[in-house]
């Protein structure tokens, strides 16, 4: 098969061997693989895969048909349109995908969407939900909205019932974060002052961080998922305190299993059929081939994307 590789910190199209699904697991023809941050931060050799992950072939999220299964694996058959959330291995060809972490693709996503939709929608989800218990008619803030992750939780905290505060520096993309159910879009400077939130969902990273934190109600919950323009971030621990409010960081990748299929089981109950009513959308910003995944990284880099930026394989 053909992949992404990483090698010395660069994108190579290599050819690899064709994984075989082990028992539980289902070989999957890839079609879409969505970037996400973590793929920069593997290419600069910051967030390595988890053990039973390919070392050098990237790819958190992926959707495509089921090409076989191994012993056991019995949810899904041969032609299936599955998509899921993976350690790692997503851009290539084909890949391994244990049966608990799949999920059906809703009839009415196209092969982009698809790809663009497991890894953003979960996360945000489990951030929204699972870490910050997000109530009906809270306040929140996204810091970094436009991006797969800020598009989703934009859509998923609006039909929530939640007042959504979308921070985006590109003033050209307000008008299109809006319409996915943002009440007040803003530059990242003035989200500050439009406070208190009750929710801080986290996807920039450190240089708004500590001016936000002055922004919190009473017993607010941070859940930090994004540091893409930096890790490290001084916080006003004073306001920390007098707010009571609860800071969290939370990933995906490395979780075991168990939790990840517990992600996956939620977004089927509570979300995917947003996708068949029309309710939600992955906005897809661009998609490259495959064997362009050089360009696509560059584009993704140089940010100011609405939603996704997708590999496409339509061989």
């Amino acid at each position: 098969m053909l992949a992404v590789t990483i090698e010395e910190k660069k994108l190579v199209i290599a050819e690899r061997p064709d994984p075989l699904p082990g028992a539980g697991e289902v070989l999957v023809r890839v079609r879409a693989a969505g970037l996400n941050g973590a793929d920069q931060l593997q290419l600069r050799g910051a967030y390595p895969p988890p053990p039973g992950s390919p070392l050098d072939i990237p790819g958190l999220e992926l959707a495509g048909e089921v090409v076989s299964c191994g012993a056991g694996a019995e949810r899904f058959a041969d032609g299936d349109r599955v998509m899921a959330i993976v350690g790692g291995g997503g851009q290539a060809e084909l890949c391994v995908v244990h049966e608990r972490q799949l999920m059906p693709v809703p009839e009415r996503l196209d092969w982009p969407a698809a790809g663009g939709l497991p890894e953003t929608f979960t996360t945000a989800h489990d951030a929204l939900f699972t870490q910050a218990d997000l109530q009906l008619g809270e306040r929140v803030l996204i810091s970094g909205a436009a991006g797969g992750v800020g598009t989703a939780a934009i859509q998923l905290a609006a039909a929530a019932g939640a007042h959504v505060t979308a921070s985006v520096r590109n003033e050209a993309l307000h008008k299109e974060v809006a319409a996915l159910g943002a009440a007040v879009v803003c530059s990242p400077d003035e989200s500050e002052a439009l406070g208190p939130y009750d929710v801080l969902l986290e996807l920039v990273g450190a240089p708004n961080l500590d001016a936000n934190f002055t922004a919190l109600a009473s017993r607010a919950r941070v859940v930090v998922i994004g540091v893409a323009a930096g890790f490290r971030s001084e916080l006003n621990l004073l306001a920390l305190m007098g707010s009571r409010a609860q800071i969290s960081g939370s990933t995906l990748r490395a979780r075991p299993l168990e939790e990840k299929a517990a992600t996956a089981r939620a977004l089927e109950k509570h979300v995917l059929g947003g996708f068949g009513d029309g309710t939600f959308r992955v906005p897809v910003d661009q998609t490259f081939p495959l064997d362009q995944a050089a360009a696509a990284y560059e584009s993704f880099a140089a940010g100011g994307k609405f939603g996704k930026i997708v590999l496409v394989n339509d061989q």
